[in-house]
């Protein structure tokens, strides 16, 4: 039997989910098949709009091993399991004679735990999971969602927390489930027959497809106890995010009520003395900490040095001594056991891991005016562990809408452990960039706007020329804003202003769930929506409701962030430009991925305001404008008004 050409199942694909070819779509696909029969690696960038989802999946699907597919969102992972691969699979079964499986797999947290929902969470005594008063008349909110979760776990076929509708407060959800390292493995548990989490790694082990989250693939190379089924090909959709996953799941940290709570869950197993050395320990951790000011250590202070090793010291004494202590009056004394560990060990862990001082570590304090200060470590780079673990042994395409900066890959590349494109040598993973482009015509669709005129933005107080000028744009749009702000302080203060000015109604996040405020954004074209992180890369409003964006000013990371200073003062240190290499880089993406929330669809017109003037006068604005889409660009205040007038004159007359 001749073997299905690529174009002909791309075809197949592509019309069984209703959509239309596109060039770059086709391009994507024959590059991912190339990466794959070369067990070589691609960086793929492709626009909105490309249909990069099926660009990847059919010459995945066609290839016969097993992939992994790992998305950053869990908007992109549902739309994958639920609708890309159960269409494409149908599409593609007549030419491939098979039907390849998929499955989804997350990290053991995100699945209901039946143990812990049936036996009770072992808590310490003031934190009691179903506390009989509270189960017999469930009038909080915790009580509401602790019962409907009991229904749900005899209805829920996955046990898969992104499966329950509503969803649950994060409190309440920590009560029914468990961490791996508090999981009391399949054989020792009661109900490990019918575990969610085991049923979930069965599937994936038996998938040709299985979709998961950058977060587990981070854990998956980085804890070294493979997570993830053996695979041949591993593709990174959102490629974009990983390196601040990677990060986050890199990064540790420690507060005295975690380590409160680790002295309370040992206490009842191990001997009074161990069990005092800990509490000690753990009320001096907390003397330091009620001091600590936000920031950057670049040495540990004394007194935390102290106090961080005695912890380390009196944790270890636990850990051993829990082994060989048993309480009779303790219930479920396995999971009671597994619990305190769990919570020992992350506290050992940490303090370990910062009194032994690696020049590639990064600590700092973080202060939070409620739940006072929290002491985190982070790597300062996390290129060395990608290169190591993410391209080995498998061919790997990492593909988004927002891979190239200032004109070229390198720059993500080397943010992955890479060498620039072509370079050669030992121990250097080769790989090739491809832009594909969009099926969107830019310059005829958008038209970039930098308010040239304006003060440059300092770090403080409030700019009156920026509000007259956001006022006046969305008054010329009609509405129908999306404003992007680089802090929340700066969203709020926009908000407040202009619904005293404007007749407009003006959302901010915050005020509403996500999901709902979108929903009002895209509803109502007079409404204007602001906000922070989130909006810059989470919005897709199609049609006339978003038809300015506005970014307040160019995102660079905050010159306090501990992590990103020590960043740029190292590729100082290694004779690099810091500024370009981690500030600008960091910009460039969230200004990409936020001017990328204009066009939706192929009838999308509109225009992205950037109100800072340096975007147009700083010798850097050049490399940020570089990776933002080719949108028409103007610095004509006159001619941005008069473009959204017509485009806002247009939508009314069309009765939208």
């Amino acid at each position: 039997m001749t073997k299905p050409s690529l174009p002909d199942l791309l075809h197949a694909a592509v019309s069984a989910v209703g959509g239309t070819e596109r060039p770059g779509q086709v391009a994507m696909a024959e590059a991912v098949a190339e990466a794959i029969d070369d067990n070589s690696h691609r960086l793929i960038q492709a626009g909105t709009g490309t249909g990069k989802s099926l660009g990847y999946l059919v010459p995945a699907l066609a290839h016969g091993e097993r992939v992994v597919v790992a998305t950053a969102t869990l908007a992109l992972q549902r739309q994958l399991v639920e609708r890309d691969l159960p269409r494409t699979v149908e599409a593609l079964h007549p030419q491939l004679r098979r039907r390849p499986q998929f499955a989804m797999l997350k990290g053991r947290s995100n699945y209901l735990c039946l143990h812990r929902l049936h036996e009770g969470a072992p808590q310490d005594e003031e934190e009691g999971l179903f506390d009989q008063f509270e189960a017999a008349t469930p009038t909080s909110k915790l009580g509401k969602d602790l019962l409907r979760l009991r229904d749900w776990a005899d209805e829920t076929e996955t046990g898969d927390r992104d499966d329950l509708t509503p969803g649950v407060s994060d409190k309440a959800w920590s009560q029914i489930s468990v961490s791996s390292r508090e999981c009391l493995g399949a054989t020792k548990c009661a109900y490990g027959a019918e575990c969610f989490a085991e049923a979930a790694r069965e599937r994936a082990k038996l998938a040709d497809v299985v979709v998961t989250n950058h977060a587990l693939l981070a854990i998956d190379a980085i804890e070294g106890a493979p997570v993830l089924p053996q695979h041949e090909v591993l593709i990174v959709d959102e490629a974009h995010e990983l390196v601040s996953r990677v990060t986050g799941v890199a990064t540790g940290e420690l507060t005295p009520g975690q380590v409160n709570r680790a002295v309370k869950r040992a206490a009842k197993l191990v001997d009074e003395k161990t069990a005092d050395s800990l509490q000690t320990a753990s009320e001096s951790f907390e003397r330091v900490m009620e001091l600590a000011l936000p920031g950057r250590l670049e040495e540990i202070p004394e007194d935390l040095g102290y106090a961080l090793m005695a912890l380390r010291d009196a944790a270890r004494n636990v850990i051993s001594a829990i082994g060989s202590t048993r309480d009779k009056s303790v219930h479920d004394e396995d999971a009671v056991r597994k619990q305190a560990l769990a919570a020992v060990e992350s506290v050992h862990g940490v303090a370990e891991r910062i009194t032994n001082g690696s020049e590639y570590d990064v600590v700092w304090y973080e202060r939070h005016d409620r739940f006072g200060a929290t002491l985190r470590v982070a790597p300062l780079s996390v290129s060395g562990l990608l290169r190591e673990k993410l391209f080995e042994d498998r061919s790997v395409v990492l593909t988004s809408a927002t891979l190239k900066l200032g004109g070229d890959f390198n720059g993500v590349a080397a943010s992955l452990g890479l060498s620039p494109e072509g370079v050669e040598g030992d121990d250097v993973p080769l790989w090739k960039g491809l832009d594909v482009g969009s099926p969107f015509d830019y310059p005829k669709q958008g038209i970039l706007y930098v308010a040239k005129h304006l003060a440059t933005p300092g770090r403080e107080g409030t700019r009156g020329d920026m509000m007259d000028e956001l006022a006046e744009l969305i008054e010329a749009a009609g509405g129908r804003t999306l404003g992007l702000f680089s802090s929340m302080r700066g969203a709020k203060a926009a908000a407040e202003e202009l619904r005293g000015r404007l007749d407009n109604p003006i959302l901010l996040q915050g005020e509403e769930t996500l999901g709902e405020l979108i929903k009002a954004f895209a509803a109502d074209p007079k409404t204007c929506l602001f906000g922070t992180l989130s909006l810059w890369q989470g919005v897709d409003v199609p049609g006339p409701s978003c038809q300015l964006v506005v970014m307040d000013r160019i995102p660079f990371p905050r010159p306090d962030d501990p992590l990103m200073s020590a960043r740029q003062k190292s590729v100082e240190e290694h004779g690099g430009n810091g500024f370009m290499a981690v500030a600008a880089t960091h910009a460039a993406l969230l200004m990409a991925q936020g001017a990328g929330r204009l066009v939706r669809a192929m009838g999308d017109r509109g225009v992205v305001a950037v109100l800072d003037p340096r975007l147009a006068t700083a010798r850097y604005g050049t490399f940020l404008r570089a990776t933002l889409p080719d949108f028409w660009y103007t610095t004509d205040r006159n001619q941005a008004r008069r473009s959204l007038a017509a485009i806002d004159a247009s939508a009314k007359a069309d009765g939208k």
